[in-house]
């Protein structure tokens, strides 16, 4: 039996279920809130940077230094090769000979690296928009459909949440109080299958009119086999409640594992068939440059990165803000 769950029609004893939302200054911008999210990747990397430029050329010393710089910050191989081999063409061509047009050349050259990946995403093709979010345990999954709905709300779209992670009764009440929060419905099931949940959520918001159902799933491991199975099946069932859904499979990402994102993302996009990114917790760690490696290695639109706890704190990637971020 299916239980629908809607803010004005329910206690909010759920509310509990999730930890207080820290609220930022009325006077905060994005800008200014994802600045100050990037504070520990920006000392890492950009702070250590300006101290290796403050040399005024690009030499043999500089870009070994550079290198070891970047890998430290979990950059990655490739990308670090990347960016190196850009800085010398372009320290060749312009002739660079201050900290300034170094770093400004490597920001380009970073910016360029990052592009790609600033996708936004268009919910306005389907009615319902049906979004499935997938990712391991503890990496941001519930809280981050709770701060997507507000997202697509504030574009004035109505959202519906889906509870399709059945395993664990703290995730369904934290979804719930989400929906309290958000003023959304909720549709749970106490137990049983994950996959039926949200094909039931699927017909109900086409029969409301809904713009966008958040699909949440349990939180797995790439090497828990049935499990990935299971997710896979979601899938197909949402392709059965609606023959060209889902319309977005979003990977939720800690920020804090570094370099064992790339293996996350190739192994649920092999079972799932991930088409974009939501970067989670870049507030809590030094590894930022991960994105950097994800965009040479395993490219995926990086649809929203989360710096902060506040539920304003999700917002859409943008490559060129997130690099005047690392060099403020």
């Amino acid at each position: 039996m299916f239980n629908i769950f809607k803010k004005k029609d329910e206690p909010a004893t759920a509310a509990a279920a999730i930890a207080p939302v820290a609220t930022p200054p009325a006077s905060a911008t994005w800008r200014e809130r994802l600045f100050g999210g990037l504070a520990r990747t920006r000392a890492q990397l950009g702070g250590r940077m300006k101290a290796l430029f403050s040399r005024g050329k690009v030499d043999d010393e500089l870009l070994e230094a550079l290198e070891e710089l970047l890998l430290t910050s979990d950059v990655g191989i490739e990308a670090a090769r990347f960016l190196l081999d850009n800085l010398k063409a372009r320290a060749k061509k312009d002739k660079l000979d201050s900290a300034e047009a170094i770093q400004s050349a490597l920001a380009a050259a970073l910016t360029e690296l990052l592009s790609p990946l600033e996708q936004a995403l268009d919910v306005s093709l389907h009615q319902p928009c049906i979004i499935m979010l997938a990712g391991v345990n503890g990496a941001g999954k519930t809280t981050s459909i709770g701060k997507l709905a507000r997202y697509f709300q504030a574009q004035g779209k109505s959202v519906l949440l889906a509870a399709g992670d059945t395993f664990r009764a703290a995730a369904r009440e934290q979804l719930i109080a989400w929906g309290e929060r958000n003023n959304v419905t909720v549709i749970a099931q106490e137990s049983g299958d994950p996959a039926a949940v949200v094909f039931d959520a699927i017909h109900a918001a086409r029969a409301r009119k809904i713009d966008i159902v958040l699909a949440d799933t349990a939180g797995r491991l790439p090497t828990q086999l049935n499990l990935m199975e299971e997710i896979a099946k979601v899938r197909r069932v949402i392709q059965k409640a609606e023959a060209s859904g889902p319309h977005e499979v979003l990977l939720v990402l800690d920020a804090n594992i570094g370099q064992n994102a790339l293996a996350q993302v190739k192994a649920f996009d092999q079972a799932i068939h991930v088409t974009g990114l939501v970067l989670t917790k870049l507030d809590g760690t030094a590894r930022g440059g991960v994105i950097a490696a994800i965009a040479r290695q395993c490219p995926k639109p990086i649809r929203f990165i989360g710096v902060g706890e506040g539920i304003d704190d999700l917002r859409p990637f943008v490559a060129k803000d997130f690099v005047d971020a690392l060099f403020a």
